[in-house]
């Protein structure tokens, strides 16, 4: 089963995807979508979208899992990571793609156990859970593959 990862944002939108052949975790792709400052919010959205469609097209995985919004003290952040994941929701739905969504917490849990994990940790684990030679950079693109990582632990707890 192939999950991709997406790690939600407007300037940098990491993804990572995930094939889980029941024995090993295998990192097929990884990287991010970038847009620059110099477009308007709704061209960068636009662009995201093209290039998100592009990726399910290609990998053609069979779900999508996403970052849940985290509020924070910055509100403009807040906004436009949730028109990010607007961007991300309808490109799932539009591929026919079934969607789960997880909190930090639920991603730290699932990929070190603990909850308070800072991203040096994260970022090892997903390197020894992917038997990468090298943590995946940038570090957008290394939460995307955690969260695929959860989905799949996830996804394969609930079958047992």
């Amino acid at each position: 089963m192939k999950t991709l990862g997406i790690d939600p944002g407007t300037a940098i939108m990491g993804f990572g995807l995930v094939e889980d052949d029941s024995r090993n975790l295998k990192a097929v792709e990884y990287g991010c979508i970038r847009t620059t400052k110099d477009k308007s919010p709704h061209e960068r959205l636009l662009d995201l979208y093209k290039r998100l469609e592009e990726i399910i097209r290609e990998f053609r995985p069979d779900y999508l899992a996403v970052e849940k919004l985290f509020f924070s003290t910055n509100i403009k952040t807040a906004m436009s990571v949730g028109e990010a994941r607007g961007v991300i929701l309808l490109s799932a739905a539009r591929a026919g793609l079934k969607v789960a969504e997880y909190t930090p917490l639920q991603v730290k849990m699932a990929i070190t156990g603990y909850g308070k994990a800072d991203k040096r940790q994260i970022q090892q684990m997903v390197k020894t859970l992917l038997k990468l030679k090298v943590i995946p950079r940038p570090d957008d693109a290394a939460d995307a593959l955690a969260i695929a990582i959860c989905h799949l632990h996830s996804y394969n707890m609930e079958k047992k």
